[in-house]
């Protein structure tokens, strides 16, 4: 099969094939909207940048900082749950960035346990990966420096450490724009409902919202915590909700599986979404669209929060020692639809 070249991508994407190559080479330079349009572009023809040729364009000399210098490498990217649409999207976008540039990703799941976690990086130290992009469970900053020595390069996916490099989402800000569009709407009763174990995001997520809730005025948002975050106790909050005195007439969930759950569940009760309780998720999994009663939720830019993990990854890897650690932050969105 042929290989997509970049003139296809240029035209896929609108672009000219300097910007294709900017993109791929110095993405400081592009606009954010256009970086999209071109990664989508790459990720959607399966563009794999060809390095020999570019090698022999270039000449021998080399930039510091090129990543596109290195040999075709396996990098790691580890997620708490693959089975989780969030968790598949984000490593979907570090897979595109880590093809483009002429490497691979090996993915693997913790599924939320440290010890499981704790094989997976041992599995790639074993197989001599270049580097792990990870969303940790119980990454110690010891393990941290044994990657490094072991000559992996580390970064960390919606989680932050100091002397480590970064990719996340301000989720304190998701949640203030969730909240305060439920509190925008007329919502005077407002709950949240989580899952344990509560990730470092999801508390990020509501913090922001009850301290929006409280600055209004209005009373802290009760919060109901679920043995997970997943559609089926989605069902169980619904029932729990509606025990709730004074009932709640807004709901903030911590992910979308869990606002879809419960919206269901309201749904097949009589409770009537938005008209007695309005719903707003987070994600905005492909799933949020089609659910019997389209969920309002928080976006996430989840295939671009891998992209940008996998830049870094490359990044540290090809500038050695002059390599200095960054911390890339995204902002989510609203997505208004039918439950809020």
């Amino acid at each position: 099969m042929p290989q997509t070249s970049i003139r296809e991508v240029a035209k896929r994407a609108g672009v000219s094939v300097g910007t294709v190559s900017n993109v791929l080479n110095r993405p400081d330079l592009v606009a954010e909207a256009t970086r999209d349009r071109v990664r989508a572009a790459i990720e959607e023809l399966g563009f794999v940048r060809n390095e020999s040729a570019r090698r022999l364009r270039r000449g021998p000399e080399r930039t510091a900082g090129e990543f596109g210098d290195q040999p075709r490498r396996a990098f790691g990217v580890v997620v708490e749950d693959l089975t989780n649409p969030y968790a598949t999207d984000v490593a979907r976008g570090a897979e595109a960035a880590l093809n483009a540039s002429g490497h691979d990703a090996l993915w693997l799941s913790s599924d939320y346990s440290a010890a499981k976690e704790r094989r997976s990086l041992e599995l790639l130290e074993e197989q001599r990966a270049a580097g792990v992009l990870i969303i940790p469970v119980d990454l110690s900053a010891r393990d941290i420096s044994g990657l490094r020595t072991a000559g992996m390069s580390v970064v960390l996916i919606d989680r932050h450490t100091p002397d480590v490099c970064s990719a996340q989402v301000d989720h304190v800000a998701g949640g203030e724009i969730a909240a305060a569009h439920l509190l925008g709407i007329g919502r005077e009763r407002i709950a949240f409902v989580t899952g344990v174990p509560e990730p470092e995001p999801c508390v990020e997520r509501r913090d922001g919202a009850s301290r929006t809730i409280t600055e209004a005025g209005s009373a802290k948002p009760a919060t109901l915590i679920q043995d997970a975050m997943s559609p089926t106790e989605g069902q169980a909050a619904a029932h729990q909700l509606l025990e709730l005195s004074p009932r709640p007439d807004g709901v903030f969930c911590a992910n979308d599986l869990l606002a879809i759950g419960l919206i269901n569940e309201l749904t097949r009760l009589g409770i009537r979404v938005p008209e007695d309780i309005a719903v707003i998720g987070y994600d905005d999994i492909e799933l949020a669209a089609s659910a019997a009663v389209p969920l309002t939720t928080i976006r996430q830019p989840r295939r671009e929060l891998g992209w940008e993990a996998a830049e870094l990854a490359m990044a540290e890897l090809g500038e050695g020692k002059s390599h200095q650690h960054r911390q890339v932050v995204l902002r989510p969105e609203l997505v208004i639809r039918e439950s809020a």
